[in-house]
C-alpha cells in the first residue's frame, strides 16, 4: 500500500511547516495598525455627589 509509505509525505508537512513558520509571521507583523494606543493621563477626575431626592 503506496500510501503508508511516509517519505513524500513528511517532505510536504516539513516543507509547509517551514512556510507557516518563516514566510507567513514577518507579513503578518508588518501590517500597521491606524490607531496606536494613548498614554492616560494620571489625574483622577474629580466627581460631585448626586443629590437625590428620596421623599
Amino acid at each position: 500500500m503506496p500510501q503508508l509509505n511516509p517519505t513524500p509525505w513528511f517532505v510536504i508537512l516539513a516543507f509547509s511547516w517551514l512556510i507557516f513558520a518563516a514566510v507567513i509571521p514577518p507579513k503578518i507583523l508588518a501590517n500597521i495598525f491606524p490607531n496606536e494606543p494613548s498614554a492616560q493621563s494620571t489625574e483622577k477626575s474629580k466627581t460631585e455627589p448626586w443629590n437625590w431626592p428620596w421623599h
